[in-house]
C-alpha cells in the first residue's frame, strides 16, 4: 500500500487537502493527533516529559501544558532535541501502526515538519508538498490563529524553507487559487495513488 508523507509550511492548506482526501476514501493519519494523544493525561510520556522538564511543563490534569513547552522549545534547542527524543519515537511508531491497519488502497501520513525530520524514509514512499506563495501563509495564518506578523513570521523562520521542501516532492498541490482547483487536484492525485495502488 503506498503511503504518501502530506506536508506544507504553516497556514499552507494542509488540514483542508487532507480532508478532500478522506472525503474520496483515503485513510488519513495524522502526526499531530498522535503527538496530542501521547500527550493526553495518564500516557507514559507524559511522565517522561515531567521526569526531563519539571511538573511546570504537565496541567494539573495531567496532559503536557503545550502553551509553556511550545514557548521553551522555541528559545531553546536542547529542550526541543530531548522533547523531540521522547515523542518521536513514539509517534512513528503509532504512524506505522496505523497504517498498517487502514485497510484502504494508499495512505495519507500528515507530517507537517517532514522536510525537518529527515522525510521519515521506510515508511513514506511518495511525499506530497502543499505549497502556496509566503505571503498567503502569513495572511492564512494570522486569519487563523490571531497571532501577529511578527509572531507568524518567527515560526516561519524555524520552518523549512519553501524551496526546501519542494525539493522533497514527488506531487506538488498548489493551494493559491480557489477551492474548485483545490478539489481537482486532489481529485487527479486521487487517480494517480490508486493506480500506484495497483498491484
Amino acid at each position: 500500500m503506498p503511503v504518501v508523507g502530506l506536508t506544507g509550511g504553516i497556514g499552507s492548506g494542509k488540514s483542508t487537502v487532507a480532508a478532500l482526501f478522506q472525503a474520496l476514501g483515503a485513510a488519513v493519519i495524522d502526526t499531530d493527533v498522535i503527538a496530542h494523544e501521547l500527550t493526553a493525561p495518564g500516557q507514559p510520556a507524559v511522565e517522561q516529559i515531567r521526569a526531563r522538564f519539571g511538573a511546570d511543563y504537565v496541567t494539573a490534569q495531567g496532559a503536557l501544558d503545550r502553551t509553556r513547552m511550545r514557548e521553551l522549545v522555541f528559545a531553546d534547542a536542547k529542550a526541543k532535541r530531548d522533547l523531540e527524543a521522547i515523542l518521536h519515537p513514539r509517534i512513528r511508531e503509532q504512524a506505522a501502526a496505523r497504517v498498517a491497519q487502514a485497510g484502504t488502497p494508499y495512505a495519507i501520513l500528515v507530517v507537517p515538519l517532514l522536510a525537518e525530520a529527515g522525510g521519515w524514509p521506510g515508511l513514506i514512499d511518495r511525499v506530497l508538498v502543499v505549497d502556496c506563495d509566503e505571503s498567503l501563509q502569513r495572511e492564512r495564518t494570522g486569519r487563523r490563529s490571531g497571532l501577529n506578523a511578527d509572531q507568524v513570521h518567527a515560526i516561519m523562520a524555524r520552518q523549512a524553507s519553501r524551496a526546501q521542501r519542494l525539493a522533497l516532492a514527488d506531487d506538488v498541490i498548489d493551494n493559491s487559487g480557489a477551492v474548485e482547483a483545490l478539489e481537482e487536484q486532489v481529485r487527479r492525485l486521487h487517480a494517480r495513488y490508486l493506480s500506484l495502488a495497483q498491484p
